[in-house]
C-alpha cells in the first residue's frame, strides 16, 4: 500500500513504499545494510547503502546511516522513487509435470524456459501464475507474488521444486532451507575437466555491479552471502565433464558462477560464458560438431535430479529423482559418441 503524500515527512515526498520489515524480537545486532540483504531478494550491498545514504530507508520513521544497527522490534521501511508495480498473480491454465501432491505439499518437474515466479520482464506465464490457476490461494514467506515458494530455480534449468500448500508446511520447509537441511543435487555439462575432480567452492555471491542480469563471486562477507557448491565428477568427455553438485546454500546463479568463476562455464551458458569453445580441438570439424550441440541444447545444461525433505507434518524423509529431460538426454548421447568414435 501506497502511503498518502500528505502524511509523509519532508524526505519522503515523491517516494513510495516497496518494503516493510519489524525486526525479530530476539534480533541480535547488526548493521543495517547486512540485514536488509537478507530480507530483501537479490539485493546488492551497493544498491542498499545507495537508499540509505538518500534516505530512502528509515527505521522507526528516521533515517539513518549504513553503520546503523538493528534492534529488536523496530520497524523498517524502505521507500524509492518509483511507484511499485501491480503484485498481484492472476491465474494462467498453464500445465504442471506433478510427480507428488499431498493436502500439504506438491513436487513439481519445471521445464527449461519457465520462469518461477513473477519479476522483471516475466509478469505472466510463470510457475507461479500456473499454480495459482490449479490450486488458488497459497500461503507466502515476505513476497506477495511468491505464493507456495520456499524456493526457486533458473528459467532455463529444468528440475524439482517443492511447493507448500499450507501456511505451516511453507514454514516448515522454509525453516529446512534455513538449516541447510534440504537435499538438492544438481547434474550439470561443464567445460573442461575439473581439477581436482571432486571437491567444494566457497565463496561469497552477490549481483554484479555492471551486469545486474549476472552474479559475482566475492571473498569475504561484507560483500555477499556465503555460497557452498560440492561438487563430483560423474563422467569425461576430454573437452566437457558431466558433473553432481550438491547445494549447502541456495544463492542466484550459484552453481553456474562457481563453475564459470573456476575456469569451467556451463556448457551453453551465454550469460557465464559457456556457448563458446572453450575445450577441445581448434579443427572446423570440432566447431561445427559443437554448434550442433548448442542447437540440441540451447540453454545452460543443468538440471535439479533430486530433491529430498523431511516431510513438514508426518515427519517422514522425502526423496524424489527425475530423469534427463529430452534435449539434456539427447546432448549427452551425441557427446558419448562423438567421444568414442573420436577417442
Amino acid at each position: 500500500m501506497n502511503p498518502d503524500p500528505e502524511e509523509l515527512p519532508d524526505n519522503e515526498e515523491g517516494l513510495f513504499e516497496h518494503f516493510s520489515f519489524t525486526a525479530d524480537p530476539g534480533q541480535e545486532l547488526m548493521r543495517i545494510d547486512k540485514w536488509l540483504m537478507h530480507k530483501i531478494a537479490n539485493a546488492s550491498r551497493t544498491k542498499v547503502q545507495a537508499a540509505i545514504e538518500a534516505g530512502c530507508v528509515l527505521v522507526n520513521g528516521k533515517s539513518i546511516k549504513s553503520n546503523y544497527k538493528i534492534k529488536p522490534n523496530e520497524q523498517v521501511r524502505v521507500l524509492l522513487p518509483d511507484a511499485p508495480r501491480d503484485t498481484t498473480v492472476y491465474p494462467e491454465n498453464i500445465p504442471l509435470n506433478i510427480i507428488y501432491e499431498d493436502d500439504d505439499l506438491l513436487v513439481v518437474n519445471k521445464v527449461a524456459g519457465m520462469v518461477v515466479h513473477p519479476g522483471f520482464n516475466n509478469y505472466n506465464g510463470t510457475l507461479v501464475n500456473a499454480l495459482v490457476y490449479h490450486f488458488g490461494e497459497l500461503p507466502q514467506q515476505n513476497a506477495a507474488h511468491r505464493p507456495g515458494l520456499v524456493h526457486r530455480i533458473d528459467k532455463d534449468t529444468s528440475g524439482l521444486l517443492v511447493i507448500g500448500k499450507t501456511e505451516f508446511a511453507l514454514s516448515h520447509l522454509a525453516k529446512q532451507f534455513f538449516d541447510h537441511t534440504i537435499h538438492r543435487r544438481y547434474w550439470a555439462l561443464v567445460w573442461g575437466e575439473p581439477n581436482p575432480a571432486d571437491g567444494t567452492f566457497t565463496s561469497y555471491l552477490a549481483r554484479d555491479p555492471s551486469d545486474r542480469r549476472r552474479s559475482k563471486n566475492y571473498y569475504n562477507e561484507e560483500e555477499g552471502k556465503i555460497a557452498i557448491t560440492h561438487y563430483k565428477t560423474l563422467e569425461n568427455f576430454f573437452f566437457a565433464s558431466l558433473v553432481q553438485c550438491e547445494l549447502e546454500t541456495g544463492r542466484t546463479h550459484q552453481i553456474r558462477i562457481h563453475f564459470s568463476g573456476n575456469g569451467h562455464p556451463l556448457f551453453s551458458d551465454e550469460l557465464y560464458g559457456g556457448n563458446e569453445v572453450k575445450k577441445g580441438s581448434a579443427l572446423p570439424k570440432f566447431k561445427q560438431f559443437i554448434d550442433n550441440c548448442f542447437q540440441v541444447m540451447p540453454r545452460q545444461a543443468l538440471h535439479a535430479k533430486e530433491l529430498g525433505f523431511i516431510h513438514p507434518r508426518t515427519g517422514e524423509k522425502m526423496m524424489f529423482n527425475s530423469e534427463l529431460p529430452e534435449d539434456f538426454s539427447t546432448l549427452l548421447n551425441k557427446i558419448r559418441n562423438y567421444t568414442s568414435v573420436n577417442a
